[in-house]
Parts: C-alpha cells; sequence; structure tokens
C-alpha cells in the first residue's frame, strides 16, 4: 500500500500536471471503485483542478465547483499517466481513465481483490468524512507525539500503522522507523520512556523525511512508474534472511495473516528471536528463543 513518502510523490507529480487543468471526461471500468451516487463523477467534467493533498493515505483532488475525488489506492491501486496526444489503452487492471485537457490519468488495480475507492465529495469540509484523525508526525512535536503514542497501549508495530494514531505511515515504513529506533516491533507503547518515545519520534521524522526525498530524486520530472512497499537501499523491510545492514544480523520476521514484521533482532530486540504465529507453534519447544540459539543450531546442521 502507497504510504507518506508514495503519496507525497503522486501528488507533486499530479500537481504539475493537473492544476487549473479541467477534467473533460471520465470512465469508470471496475464497478467496485467507486462509492459514492452523489454528487455524480459526471458533475465534475468541465471543472478545473484547483487544488491536490494528502489525507491519511488517500489522494484528494479539488476542483474550482467544490466538489473532491478522494482515491484510496489500497493494496494494489496505482496510477499510471499519459500526456495528451499519448494513446493510453485500459488494459484489464484499469479500474478507471480521466481525461484531462493535459493528459490521461489512469487507475490501474493488480490482482482480483478490488480493494480501491474512489469518493467524489461535494465539499472540502467533506474531506474529514475520510481522514482517520491521525497525527502528521512530521508536523507535531515531540511532546505531543508521546502524549499521543501514549493514549493508548498499543505494540508499536501496531501504534505506527494504526491510522487514527498516526497519519501515512504503513507496514513497510514502520519497519524501517522502528529499526531505525532501535526498538522492538512488540514493545508496548506505554512501557516506553522519554527518550525512546523521543528516539522513535526523531526515526519516523528522518525515515519519512529521507524516503521523500530519494523517491523525488528517483522520478525526478517523470511520473512515479514503480511504486512498492519493497526497495533497495531498505534496511530490514522485506529483507528477511538477509545481512542487517548495521550488524550484520540476518534480518528476522513475524508473519500475520497477508503481512509480515520484519526486524533485526541484534538492533532491536537485544538478540530474541519474537515468536512466528505459524512456526513457533507448530515447533513449541523447537522454536530457538534467540540469535545465538538460531546460529548454534544452524552450526550443528
Amino acid at each position: 500500500m502507497p504510504e507518506l513518502p508514495d503519496i507525497t510523490v503522486y501528488i507533486d507529480a499530479l500537481r504539475t500536471r493537473l492544476e487549473g487543468r479541467a477534467l473533460t471526461g471520465s470512465r469508470i471500468l471496475s464497478p467496485f471503485l467507486l462509492r459514492t451516487a452523489e454528487p455524480p463523477l459526471e458533475s465534475l467534467h468541465g471543472a478545473k483542478v484547483v487544488g491536490l493533498r494528502r489525507v491519511g493515505k488517500r489522494i484528494a483532488i479539488g476542483f474550482d465547483n467544490g466538489a473532491w475525488l478522494v482515491f484510496h489506492l489500497m493494496i494494489a491501486g496505482r496510477f499510471a499517466w499519459f500526456d495528451a496526444g499519448e494513446a493510453a489503452k485500459p488494459t484489464r487492471q484499469t479500474a478507471a481513465l480521466f481525461e484531462f485537457e493535459s493528459g490521461t490519468l489512469l487507475l490501474r488495480e493488480a490482482g482480483s481483490k478490488k480493494r480501491a475507492s474512489l469518493h467524489v465529495v461535494p465539499e472540502a469540509q467533506d474531506l474529514r468524512d475520510h481522514d482517520r484523525g491521525g497525527i502528521d508526525v512530521q508536523q507535531t512535536d515531540s511532546e505531543t507525539f508521546a502524549e499521543t503514542m501514549r493514549r493508548r497501549n498499543h505494540t508499536l508495530k501496531r501504534a505506527l500503522t494504526d491510522p487514527s494514531i498516526l497519519s501515512g505511515i504503513g507496514n513497510a515504513y514502520s519497519d524501517e522507523i522502528l529499526h531505525r529506533a532501535r526498538l522492538s516491533p512488540i514493545a508496548l507503547t506505554q512501557k516506553l520512556d522519554d527518550a525512546e518515545l523521543l528516539r522513535l519520534h526523531t526515526a519516523c521524522c528522518e525515515i519519512l523525511a529521507e524516503w521523500t526525498r530519494r523517491l523525488r530524486q528517483e522520478t525526478a520530472a517523470s511520473f512515479p512508474a514503480k511504486v512498492t512497499a519493497f526497495r533497495d537501499g531498505m534496511a530490514v523491510h522485506g529483507r528477511y534472511g538477509k545481512p542487517c545492514p548495521d550488524c550484520g544480523t540476518q534480518v528476522q520476521r513475524i508473519r500475520y495473516s497477508s503481512n509480515e514484521t520484519n526486524y533485526c533482532p541484534r538492533c532491536q530486540t537485544e538478540g530474541r528471536l519474537l515468536a512466528d504465529r505459524s512456526l513457533s507453534r507448530l515447533l513449541k519447544k523447537d522454536w530457538p528463543r534467540s540469535m545465538d540459539e538460531l546460529e548454534r543450531r544452524r552450526g550443528r546442521q
């Protein structure tokens, strides 16, 4: 799922191509995409784009008639752009097509689970209905951040990815933040001391800023073509079994549902292996409790 750095870069690219340009036509090709009936999408035809903003992990495009398009790309939704005069041919993955004076914006969604959504809202104040209420960590001081994190007692992984607590952070960047902060993903928010929360706040700001800057450099004047949760240069996310760039220990994981948390045992959990819900239950007493134990067992094989 695109997170804050990816959403920011999408908005950068869309702003340069859409602001001041009219929406001349649109086609919804997936019956699962459009979630509202009023106002109708056709009511925006002829209206000009006057603003874009991020609403959590959503992208909102505002028009001079007061209405907004609110896109939630979810896991597999991605945008593609074709300049005016270029052929924008829909494929089986194309969920919607939006024609502007400057070109054509396609929304594609891979896979059989159609989770991406589009809402048409009549005015800016209605955007609040799509805001889960999480704070923008980059615009928040460390004291407010600490207070927000301590309001509920969650694991750090859950707190970082809860949109009602923090805005725009998901599975990928939460792994990177926790590695930078040297904190366990299962540490409880109300158990952290002031120094740990300050370290976490600093890591949040650094990781989000660094990856936003890096993605902007990668796309430059082009439209973002490869938006993914797995990127070269990440420390732990998507790097299970590979060496931690800081200490060389093999990155480990916790699997749950369709997601997984990646972490470095040496840097984040004092060498302890966190229980994987599936494997630890299967292996029971044979589940290694630490990296030292795991490495000893590998040495005997």
